[in-house]
């Protein structure tokens, strides 16, 4: 493993791109941009210590779309992904360590691209969904933040998957899934090479060591979809799925995690203000945060 040394202090990054939802209802656009704000209003930055990265604006959110469309908003998430790769490389390469507050899952793709582009690095997965549809399991594509892993490990079509003839972002064997609760999810992880742990509490740092400690990987990015809590613990999220971790749970996941050789830094997303009018929620995800990344 070869391992870019960092200070290891985070440096705070926003990604408040909604570019990869459905609209929650007709005339209405997905809150999760509003994300980076509400977590920076409750008192992100300071609990953690981070440096202001700033922000990378994302494309304009267009909610039409028709079956048939391709991905929708899917040139613009593209656009979005090349930008947000060369500012995580900039960060990088100033020896800092990357949060990035999106945002829609779709985001990952410039996380993915910046690390292609710097070697092969592997990918923690910490959701509550598989995020693997395409093609080859569904009918029809429609949304990024539901396609994000399918299309980080190469499948889809190339304007998302391709990008500068870097496909596949991330390798299946390189990648391994905590915290998917649907048993019709874990289907689509059949004949790949996708290693998963339902519930990450029992076993789920020794199966993330084996997959992402290895000779053959630079390093490892760590997502994180704030469903991957309980929604007793956080339910301002789109797809809330009960049987979820609990906070402490979360962050001795995350500790975990990045007390493994080769972490090379973390996103959140999905989190949405709009369902979080007292910001009792935010609150919530900033104190997991910072118990996670102030040391």
């Amino acid at each position: 493993m070869s391992i870019v040394t960092t200070d290891r202090r985070p440096a705070l990054l926003d990604a408040p791109s909604n570019l990869g939802l459905r609209p929650p209802a007709e005339g209405v656009v997905p809150g999760c941009y509003k994300a980076p704000w509400a977590l920076r209003d409750a008192g992100l930055l300071e609990r953690i210590g981070a440096s202001d990265a700033g922000a990378v604006v994302p494309p304009r959110y267009v909610a039409t779309w028709e079956p048939g469309d391709g991905v929708r908003n899917g040139q613009a998430i593209a656009r979005y992904a090349r930008r947000l790769a060369e500012r995580l490389a900039e960060i990088r390469d100033a020896g800092r360590f990357p949060v990035v507050l999106g945002g829609d899952c779709s985001i990952l793709l410039g996380p993915a691209l910046a690390l292609r582009r710097a070697g092969r690095y592997g990918l923690a997965y910490l959701d509550a969904h598989s995020d693997f549809r395409h093609l080859g399991n569904s009918p029809h594509v429609g949304s990024a933040a539901g396609e994000d892993l399918a299309l980080a490990t190469g499948r889809g079509d190339g304007y998302l998957t391709d990008i500068d003839g870097l496909r596949p972002y991330v390798r299946d064997e390189d990648v391994i899934v905590l915290g998917v609760r649907d048993e019709e999810d874990l289907r689509d992880f059949s004949h790949t090479g996708i290693a998963y742990v339902t519930d990450p509490r029992i076993g789920g740092l020794e199966a993330a060591r084996k997959v992402l400690v290895r000779d053959d990987l630079d390093g490892f990015w760590i997502h994180v979809d704030a469903d991957v809590l309980d929604p007793s613990v956080l339910a301002a999220v789109d797809s809330p799925t009960p049987d979820g971790l609990d906070a402490a749970g979360l962050v001795s996941l995350l500790r975990g995690l990045l007390d493994l050789p080769g972490a090379a830094g973390l996103q959140i997303t999905i989190f949405d203000p709009d369902l979080d009018e007292d910001g009792s929620q935010a609150a919530v995800l900033v104190d997991i945060l910072a118990e996670t990344l102030a040391a």
